[in-house]
């Protein structure tokens, strides 16, 4: 038997101990809401002749009630290529159920934007709210109470995360997660950064970019780099919420329906109505979110899940801290390199062995609990295999067991690097993360004068302007989760690489977010305490000199007496309003800090 990694068992120990009281309440509220039984059974006949009017073929078998009924969350619409594909997955989803003699109903639709769209745009600064809204917006669907398991249709960044705590909030029934799969590879995303670089330094024109970009972004599906969508793939894995090996099957494909409707059927067998009771609060526990930040640490994911896992955990009663993800960072090694921090795409990741082979020598090297509940079993072991569809027949055969391409995908053995890509900065300027799995070793300190900005678009101005000069670390303020919602500012990414590509050291610090793509530039971000409650971010001037320091894990201000000035404020009137931000003040007025998952729903 392989022995627990020393650092995975005590990281797990302490957020078993930080959790016990918190943990322990929620687990009785999932006890009790399953002692009620199966909910159709406590409604009025009316209340069931309401929920079951429009079901058509499968309206005797919900009335009377022996079958299993199957709660359908979906996040369809079609101008997400990553969601497309779930406009048939419903008809997929009800003919499984009927095959097994149950019973599926769509139990409501939950908003998904994109932040590809929204990037640099004013609808970015809804896009952390989204997830508290899908959400709520999930429980609203399941409150009608006629389900005994549900399957939630949902892939891209905020939209994981808020289904996860929807389903811990319904955590007495089992749930799985079914995907829709990358879209087919198209231009290589490293050529199309390259058109962006040119684009941003006035070297091409948009009708360049405009090429470039639909050439990526082509089909239905997810996009293929290894952004916030594909890492929240990853985490269903090893977090076992997927079926094993279903997370990177592309869309339209006979493996792909074939994995949607085995999805259906297994979350039925799932039920309390059988014998292998398995509902979600059983499988998310402290051990299946160490295993998902092992997982993240291991694949270089994206830093906004360093937000996500710990909103995603605390609806659950498990309290995570960012040194939880920061120590497992210096035991887990990085054992991919998918872009950005390399130049394959998750395509040829699977291809190459993905997600199974990784689990296995996880698995071999203590480094992951081998024993959790999944939708799939208990152990993690069921996930190293491979999903095959052949002669009308779904089934899991072993997987390669080595990796097929090491330029992608490597052994524990013979990492990428040591540890993992995340690293926890704090220091007098408060406390910071950093992804730096695609930040080169000479790139990882900064040490330098700061150019301060309230506004990404000024440092676009300034950029233009040929301002940003020299060595400097571009300080972004006032735009965390109370200021203005939180934006990512992936946006500044082509022009800090222009620079880092001229030879100037450059660090971008901010409140905000920085992409699930995050790259070769050092960004400390999700910085706390944000700007607008006065942290020592708001008490930073021009030429003030700060230190980036992902090697030792520190974020210092470098010039003395910074703590006696005033903090700065910033005119925020102009965020309140226009593309719906109007209707979200009650959320920038209830939302907790980053390092609490920066969620309305406080602890």
């Amino acid at each position: 038997m392989t022995v627990l990694n020393d650092t995975v068992r005590q990281v797990t120990d302490r957020i078993v101990a930080r959790s016990a009281d918190t943990r322990s309440v929620y687990l009785e509220r999932m006890a009790a809401a399953r002692r009620k039984g199966p909910s159709r059974a406590h409604l009025s006949c009316s209340g069931q002749a309401h929920a079951y009017a429009a079901s058509g073929p499968d309206k005797d078998a919900l009335a009377e009630g022996t079958a299993g009924n199957l709660g359908i969350v979906t996040t369809y619409n079609d101008m997400l290529s990553a969601h497309q594909p779930f406009e048939y997955y419903p008809n997929l989803i009800r003919q499984a159920a009927r095959d097994i003699g149950g019973t599926a109903q769509v139990a409501g639709g939950v908003p998904a934007m994109c932040d590809g769209v929204t990037q640099g745009e004013s609808g970015m600064e809804l896009s952390l709210f989204s997830r508290d809204v899908i959400a709520l917006a999930a429980s609203v669907a399941l409150s009608h109470n006629t389900f005994d398991a549900a399957v939630f249709l949902g892939v891209c960044d905020k939209i994981v995360p808020g289904l996860v705590i929807a389903a811990q909030s319904f955590g007495h029934l089992p749930a799985v997660f079914l995907p829709a799969g990358p879209m087919v590879s198209g231009l290589a995303n490293d050529d199309k950064a390259k058109v962006r670089q040119k684009f941003a330094a006035g070297e091409v024109g948009r009708d360049a970019l405009m090429k470039a970009e639909m050439a990526a972004y082509h089909g239905p599906g997810t996009c293929t780099f290894y952004g916030t969508a594909n890492t929240n793939q990853m985490l269903m894995e090893f977090m076992g919420l997927h079926l094993p090996g279903s997370s990177f099957v592309p869309p339209n494909t006979e493996l792909r329906d074939a994995l949607t409707g085995e999805g259906a059927k297994r979350a039925l067998s799932l039920s309390a109505l059988g014998d292998n009771y398995t509902p979600v609060c059983d499988i998310l526990d402290e051990r299946a979110f160490v295993n998902g930040i092992v997982g993240l640490n291991a694949t270089g994911g994206s830093t906004n899940l360093l937000i996500h896992l710990v909103a995603m955990a605390r609806a659950g009663g498990i309290i995570l801290d960012w040194q939880d993800f920061s120590d497992l960072s210096d035991a887990v090694p990085l054992m991919a390199r998918v872009y950005p921090n390399g130049l394959a795409d998750v395509n040829h990741f699977h291809a190459a062995g993905g997600l199974g082979y990784m689990i296995g020598d996880l698995l071999n090297e203590g480094l992951l609990h081998d024993d959790t509940w999944t939708v799939a079993g208990q152990g993690l072991g069921h996930y190293t295999k491979d999903p095959v569809f052949a002669d009308e027949t779904l089934i899991w055969k072993e997987g390669a067991g080595h990796s097929l391409n090491d330029k992608i995908l490597r052994p524990f053995a013979d990492p990428f690097q040591a540890t993992g890509g995340l690293k926890r900065l704090t220091g007098t300027l408060g406390t910071a993360v950093m992804k730096v799995s695609a930040v080169a070793p000479e790139h990882r300190v900064v040490e330098a004068p700061v150019r301060v900005f309230a506004d990404q678009q000024d440092v676009k101005t300034a950029f233009k302007a040929g301002e940003l000069t020299g060595d400097l670390v571009v300080v972004v303020r006032f735009q965390g989760p109370k200021a203005n919602g939180m934006p990512e500012l992936h946006s500044l990414t082509p022009l800090l690489s222009i620079l880092q590509g001229r030879g100037q050291k450059v660090a971008l610090v901010t409140d905000g977010r920085m992409s699930g793509a995050s790259g070769k530039v050092p960004a400390a971000i999700h910085v706390c305490p944000e700007a607008v409650d006065g942290g020592a971010i708001a008490r930073l001037q021009d030429g003030d000199i700060l230190r980036v320091d992902a090697v030792a894990g520190t974020l210092d201000i470098l010039t003395p007496d910074v703590d006696a000035r005033p903090a700065a404020t910033a005119d925020l009137s102009q965020n309140q309003f226009g593309t719906g931000r109007e209707l979200f003040s009650t959320f920038r007025n209830a939302v907790g800090p980053a390092t609490d998952g920066a969620s309305i729903f406080g602890g």
